[in-house]
């Protein structure tokens, strides 16, 4: 018996702390294991105290951000051996007590960035035997405490720059077993305190790049063991570490040894900065997507939300489209920082508002697509920043007015579509109507739906006057849509919508909101109600019915509603449907539902209904509908149904009806009355179980011997926060402070468990015959002495589970019949004041060894039964007489009974015991809150900065606003605005920035306040430029017309023409203005001193009357006139064009029409070393093409359908020699040859005109304006120009005179690749055949070196600091130490640790303010620059070596010596003196194993040093 007792005590006291848990794991203490479990998500109700959670060995595929939410203390994370194969930002971002995350074994490809920014405690990570094929820059951002990271057995070959930057504290990092070939210089350089670090068995490529990782591997001779080449050839399976410098080569032109981690969704394709997830049954936007995107396509998915912040990272998109999805919710700063965005796509969804602010910020938005929605109101400011929007669409919405004003921000607006929306043509839309008569940009033909008689017609065609407002007006809805259309530009649906809730049309939704009381404003047009799903307990009457006129419908259902105050639904009798279902009513009086007099249905299933009196629903004579389905109805007063004049159903299902003789009435009433109620049933006396009522004959309604109960009977007592049954009371888990009224007197088992009892409540001495009391689980500190007094019945007490530590001498001297006394999981304080107690517990074995004690000093976790008494004693100290005396209590343990000796009460105050909150403090003007520590409100700080105003919101005393001052934003007016995001400085000046306002710094050739006056350069007192040159003003400034000869930017330096001189025969060039002469030697004559002694030359030149074309020059060549030709030209007169080559991005050459025929032969040589290009094109109504693809020659004919024919060069041309193409259109078929190779045709029968097309034939390019969507649209193509040389043209065996079509800019004559003035300001450099590079000097830039660089710091305002440029236009001052502020012109205080560097160490600063170096081990000195004196450090490692191409480590750990330190007298060494051979076992990667002897090291010392 006494065991039985033991049994059910224990799962008493215990089952009442247990916390869940979930149904697949098991839980232990702080500690969840779910391992092995077949998961396939991570479960949902973990408890929040969790500190340990094993996942191991499951079947997750995925972890989102909800996952692991709220789990604050977790510490230990195990995600091993599952299938994870992705990770949303943010899914650890509450773990900030973590410490150990392993993620190996699964899946993972992609590493998203900032995945780890909230985990500051992390210093575990396994990531090893992944999938992982990158590491990008800001993979371990904001986890700096990481010390073991392990990245072994994936597939990683690119690790961005940086991305283990942050990890200075790193000692163990393994990345053996990748595909790395290459890494970053000093990727390694700063963690000091690496101490295992394994690269082995990569695909390291060994040039020049890797020279750097040699270095750092001998540095460290225990680090990167094994670590191989893999290429050159000449290198595979050497040691990188014994590499020689000179061994690391690179061959050919170096390519840049970084890499990048591009992450593009899964089933989406990314290039070119273009995300397209169309139709990929996508069901949210995608994350952890390239920052630099500029496009993104969602459209035709099934996404339904629009998260905050979906596109914030993507600060570069020019363009989302998101239409056809089913999106009904944006949130307001969805595309919040999108500055660049200038196409939006919304249409083709189920949007019914547009959140406020939702396109703020948009301001180079030029296209807005929001059709095809349910958008039922705009703001008059939703579109207040879109001042470029060119077009708008609204059409096929639900909107019945447009405020004033919501239009006249639109700027740039074109084309505006608001047909197909039920447009109400009142006094409100006149605006509308004289905006598009002024404003003819609505192009869809926009009409009213009402009133009747503006029906149908367009709103930009109807007169003024014919727009009013008239009580008298029909409308389809009325006297709704008046009311609607006043407040229409303030979406009044939305702006009277309560905090928390949703309004959609007249539907206020209120519902799973955590509620506990009624919203203040409720809009007045409120039909439906919806309160449902909260956490209401009494309804209270605040009036708030009275003012909702149209209201119709209450749904309240699923509350924890236990009271409806009386005159709660005062005003509602217009309400026809109230729902009450799912809450702890326990009793229905006419008082709770007084002013209902309209309610036709009334639900009260599911509730805790034990009696339904005569009165219950008095003044409900309309109710049709009543449900008490699901109650604990057990009998009914006789007439409780009488005032329901108009009932027709009545659902009184799934009662524990007794059938008794209190009940015979309503068998009488069932059979008479012709209304729907589904046969309620007995379920008491055992023999009418289950009958009908109505079928029960009156007869056998008997209160026989003891069934006489009756619920409704004035005499059943029991208070409502309990359950009663006989003699017990049960009260557990209500949340009770004090004992309940109304506990019947006789009661002898009263169970409190699980309350918020802080200490023993004293009315309990007033019910003598309690046998057990259960007070467990609560939050007893204190047990005063007369609390169990005259409980002499008692026979059973738990305390267990409290914060008890002292118990009073006598607390218990009347409880004589107490067996069982549970006193396990407090805190007591076994000190000489519980003596009495260790006593009073061994003398009956009431306590059953399960209560420990906590305090204090030996006395901790010692038992209270088993310890002697002779144990509990004090600390003595000498009394007054100079006799000891027990010495004082700890202060925190006298508090459990006098709680303010602990001086709970913060900020001054007023401390004074109670016994219910146990304590209360009486708080200081400013402060409120249990212990005074809350502001009385948000702004008695005064928390907006920079002059700001505080105010706090509506009703919301915790929650403020700040209203900044001019030139300020943010929460707290913390931000000074850039006022040069939008400045009107001009012509390429400088803004910098202020305080609302800003200055324009202008360049040299401007002037003025905002740099609008240029300045006139070519005035005589302003005028540079020399020799008679011409001053010509440019956008830029002047420049300067040189007169022949002359050359410099002001035409100052005289052109030494003997540069370029032709003289010969050791003739001497004199340098003249616009020429030379040759001085000839003794003998010599002629123009150039080409002629030789003894010819004479005749009187005259015969080059006096040679013409040559083209700037050629005539030279004689035995005795007859010859042209030599510039580059590009021949000819006898150099007169023909044959060779140019194209150095414009843009260029090209158009032919005539007219020379091509049906049937033509073009053939060309070519030579470029470019991958794409434009070579040849004519199109009209059929398309041929002839372009440069990824090195090989594409022709492509295209006729009108879809894909082009298309073929390919077998050869690639594009090496920088010149290839001969040659092309023939013949017998409906188009040949293409290769340095007369075999020609490979396409057929173009298919043609749909044999007439020849009159269009021209553009050679090396397109012009932009041609709008050729056939060539610059599709898959694969490319519309840029040929870059390189085009010599020979020939069309129908006809050499072209290339001068015959005009050269557009960027083409120029011949070959060569530098040519004169090829680079404008600098150098030229030939890269091939045809091919250039221009290196530009200083403050010039471009291909060409023709474009000025503008430097923002030129005249800069930065007084103690140095100009950064931020862009072209504006730049930021660094500043020198000691010195802040936007122009540094700020004193600011220095850091003590400014001055002081520590070589091997870092800087610290003591309590006094002074700076220190703390140094790294092995080191020492002022600046830790020295190192301290040889020594033996103690390490305990596995030896490592290598078998071939396996690594191997011994099996166990090995304790040695390494010695470091210096020996100071530069001779001597500091190096072993003693050692000792051991063998071990070694396990390789191979899997094979041996033993082998190793040497020990044991004694370290100064030695002469190795030779």
């Amino acid at each position: 018996m006494f065991v039985l007792k033991s049994v059910v005590l224990c799962a008493l006291l215990c089952g009442a702390g247990a916390q869940s848990c979930p149904s697949q794991c098991s839980c232990s203490g702080t500690a969840v294991d779910c391992h092995g479990q077949s998961l396939r998500s991570v479960p949902r109700n973990i408890p929040r105290n969790v500190e340990r959670l094993d996942l191991n060995a499951n079947n997750l595929t995925k972890i989102t951000k909800a996952d692991f939410a709220g789990l604050k203390n977790l510490r230990v994370l195990q995600l091993m051996e599952n299938k994870i194969s992705s990770i949303e930002r943010g899914a650890f971002q509450d773990l900030q007590e973590l410490e150990r995350l392993r993620l190996n074994r699964n899946n993972l490809q992609v590493l998203p960035e900032l995945l780890f920014l909230g985990t500051t405690k992390l210093f575990r990570l396994d990531l090893s035997e992944n999938q992982i094929q990158g590491i990008p820059r800001k993979a371990f951002r904001g986890s700096t405490e990481i010390k073991n990271l392990q990245l072994d057995y994936n597939q990683i070959s690119c690790i961005e720059d940086g991305a283990f930057r942050a990890l200075r504290d790193l000692e163990v990092l393994t990345l053996n077993n990748n595909n790395i070939s290459r890494l970053s210089v000093a990727s390694f350089n700063h963690m000091p305190k690496l101490r295992t670090f394994r690269l082995h068995s990569n695909n390291l490529l060994c040039d020049c790049n890797v020279a750097w990782l040699s270095d750092w591997l001998r540095q460290r001779p225990r680090l990167g063991l094994y670590t191989q080449c893999m290429a050159p050839p000449s290198l595979r399976g050497h040691n990188i570490a014994e590499v020689q410098k000179k061994e690391f080569m690179c061959t050919g032109p170096q390519s840049h040894s970084s890499c990048s981690v591009l992450q593009c969704p899964e089933l989406c394709t990314c290039s070119n900065n273009v995300v397209d997830c169309r139709g990929k049954g996508l069901t949210e936007i995608p994350t952890n997507l390239p920052e630099t995107i500029t496009e993104i396509r969602l459209e035709q998915n099934s996404i339904k939300i629009i998260p905050a912040g979906a596109f914030a990272p993507y600060k570069r998109l020019r363009r989302i489209d998101l239409s056809n999805n089913q999106i009904t919710e944006l949130a307001s700063d969805s595309f919040q920082g999108l500055r660049s965005l200038n196409s939006l796509v919304l249409y083709g969804n189920k949007i019914t508002e547009l959140p406020k602010g939702l396109f703020d910020g948009l301001f180079s938005l030029q296209l807005l697509l929001l059709n095809a929605n349910k958008i039922n109101c705009l703001r008059v400011d939703s579109f207040q920043d879109l001042q470029n929007l060119n077009l708008l669409s609204l059409y096929d919405n639900k909107l019945q007015t447009i405020a004033k004003g919501t239009f006249s921000s639109l700027r740039a607006i074109q084309t505006l579509h608001l047909a197909q929306n039920p447009f109400m043509c009142d006094c409100h839309l006149k605006w509308l109507a004289d905006y598009l008569q002024d404003n003819p940009i609505e192009t869809s033909g926009a009409r009213c739906t009402s009133p009747r008689r503006l029906a149908n017609k367009r709103i930009g065609q109807i007169k003024s006057k014919k727009f009013r407002c008239s009580a008298k007006e029909q409308y389809f809805i009325p006297g709704v849509e008046d009311y609607r259309s006043k407040l229409g530009g303030d979406c009044f649906a939305d702006l009277a919508c309560p905090e928390k809730c949703r309004c959609e049309g007249t539907t206020v939704d209120c519902s799973g909101q955590k509620l506990t009381k009624i919203p203040d404003h409720i809009p007045q047009y409120t039909a439906e109600l919806r309160l449902n799903n909260n956490e209401f307990t009494v309804l209270e009457a605040t009036g708030i019915f009275k003012k909702l006129p149209q209201l119709r419908k209450i749904n309240l259902s699923n509350n924890k509603i236990t009271d409806i105050e009386e005159g709660t639904f005062e005003g509602a009798s217009g309400v026809n449907e109230l729902i009450l279902t799912s809450n702890r009513l326990e009793g229905v009086h006419y008082s709770m539902l007084k002013g209902l007099g309209g309610l036709r249905t009334l639900m009260l299933r599911s509730n805790r209904i034990s009696c339904v009196n005569n009165g219950s629903f008095t003044g409900l004579s309309s109710v049709r509908l009543l449900s008490l389905y699901d109650n604990l109805i057990t009998s009914m007063s006789p007439g409780a149904f009488d005032t329901l004049h108009s009932l027709s159903t009545l659902n009184l299902l799934a009662n524990p009806f007794n059938c008794n003789c209190h009940l015979a009435w309503l068998g009488e009433w069932l059979r008479k009355k012709r209304i729907v109620t589904g046969n309620p049933r007995c379920q008491s006396p055992y023999f009418l179980k289950e009958i009908p009522i109505q079928d029960v004959a009156v007869q056998d309604f008997a209160c026989e011997e003891g069934n006489d109960e009756n619920s409704c009977s004035p005499l059943a007592r029991c208070p409502a926060e309990c359950s009663c049954l006989d003699t017990v009371v049960r009260c557990s888990n209500k949340g009770l402070k004090v004992l309940p009224k109304g506990i019947p007197r006789d009661v002898t088992e009263l169970y409190l468990d699980g309350n918020e009892f802080t200490q023993v409540p004293l009315e309990l001495s007033n019910y003598k015959h309690l046998t057990l009391i259960i007070l467990s689980y609560n939050r007893l500190r204190c047990i005063p002495a007369k609390a169990f007094d005259g409980l002499k019945s008692l026979r059973l007490l738990s305390l267990h589970g409290n914060d008890i530590a002292v118990i009073p001498d006598g607390a218990f001297k009347d409880l004589s019949s107490l067996s069982h006394l549970a006193l396990g999981a407090n805190p007591l304080y076994c000190d000489c004041h519980m003596q009495w107690l260790s006593d009073w517990v061994k003398s009956g074995y009431k306590e059953p060894g399960i209560a420990r004690c906590t305090g204090p000093g030996d006395m901790t976790d010692k038992l209270l039964l088993t310890t002697p008494s002779k144990k509990f004693t004090c600390t003595e100290v000498p009394g007054t007489c100079g006799f000891p005396v027990p010495g004082p209590v700890d202060v925190s343990i006298l508090a459990k009974c006098n709680p303010c000796l602990s001086n709970p009460c913060k900020n001054d105050g007023t401390c004074s015991n109670h016994p219910v909150d146990f304590y209360r403090c009486t708080c200081p003007y400013g402060f409120k809150g249990q212990d005074c520590e809350e502001p009385i409100h948000a702004c008695i700080s005064n928390p907006c900065q920079n002059g700001g105003t505080c105010h706090l919101k509506d009703g919301e005393e915790n929650t403020h606003w700040c209203v900044c001052p001019e030139g300020f934003e943010g929460d707290e007016c913390e931000i000074n605005i850039d006022d040069c995001e939008d400045n009107d400085c001009e012509n390429n000046s400088t803004c910098v920035d202020g305080i609302n306002n800003y200055t324009c710094l202008c360049s040299p050739e401007y002037t003025g306040e905002l740099c609008e006056d240029k300045l006139d350069f070519c005035a005589s007192e302003l005028n540079l430029c020399q020799h008679d040159s011409k001053c010509i003003l440019t956008a830029k400034g002047f420049m300067c017309e040189c007169t022949p000869g002359y050359t410099g930017e002001h035409c100052e330096v005289d052109f030494d023409d003997c540069e370029d001189n032709k003289c010969k025969n050791g003739a001497q060039c004199i340098d003249a203005v616009n020429g030379y002469t040759c001085v000839c030697p003794e003998g010599y004559s002629g123009l150039f001193c080409e002629f030789s002694p003894p010819m004479v030359l005749p009187r005259t030149s015969p080059c006096d009357h040679y013409d040559c074309a083209n700037g050629a020059q005539c030279v004689v060549k035995d005795t007859d006139p010859v042209c030599q030709c510039l580059p590009g030209y021949e000819g006898v007169h150099c007169e023909r064009l044959v060779s140019v080559n194209f150095i414009n991005r843009e260029s090209f050459l158009q032919i005539p029409s007219n020379l091509i025929t049906e049937q033509a032969n073009i053939s060309l040589q070519i030579a470029t070393d470019e991958d794409n290009g434009v070579l040849l094109y004519k199109g009209d109504n059929e398309h041929i093409a002839v372009e440069l693809y990824r090195g090989r020659l594409r022709v492509s004919y295209d006729s009108g359908s879809y894909p082009p024919s298309a073929i390919y060069s077998v050869e690639t041309i594009n090496d920088g020699s010149f290839h001969v193409v040659e092309l023939v259109a013949k017998d409906q078929s188009l040949s293409l040859s290769i340095d007369g190779g075999s020609p490979k045709s396409i057929n173009t029968a298919n043609s749909p005109s044999p007439v020849p097309s009159p269009a021209p034939l553009y050679l090396g390019g397109l012009p932009q304006q041609s709008g050729l969507a056939s060539l610059r649209q599709g898959s694969g193509r490319n519309g840029s120009s040929f870059h390189g040389c085009i010599r020979n043209l020939y069309i129908n065996d006809q050499l072209q005179d290339l001068t015959q079509f005009l050269l557009q800019e960027g083409v120029v004559p011949g070959c060569q690749p530098c040519q004169r003035s090829m680079c404008a300001h600098g150098q030229c450099h030939a890269t091939g055949q045809s091919s250039f590079s221009c290196e530009c000097e200083a403050g010039w830039t471009g291909p060409l070196c023709d474009q000025q660089v503008n430097n923002p710091c030129d005249g800069n305002k930065c007084i103690h600091g140095s100009c950064m440029a931020i862009n072209s236009y504006s730049y930021s001052c660094r500043c020198l130490p000691g010195f802040a502020g936007v122009l540094c012109d700020e004193e600011e205080q220095l850091s003590p640790c400014q001055y002081i560097a520590c070589k091997y160490g870092r800087c610290r600063v003591s309590g006094l303010g002074k700076a220190y170096c703390e140094c790294n081990s092995g080191y020492t000195g002022q600046s830790c620059d020295r190192e301290m004196a040889c020594r033996g450090e103690r390490v305990r490692d596995h030896y490592q070596t290598q078998q071939g191409y396996a690594a191997c480590q011994s099996t166990e750990k090995v304790s040695r010596l390494e010695c470091r330190g210096s020996c100071g007298d530069g001779t001597s060494c500091c190096a072993p003196l003693r050692s000792k051979r051991r063998k071990y076992t070694f396990q390789c990667t191979d899997g094979s194993s041996f033993v082998q002897e190793v040497e020990k090291v044991v004694k370290c010392g100064c030695t002469k040093c190795p030779s």
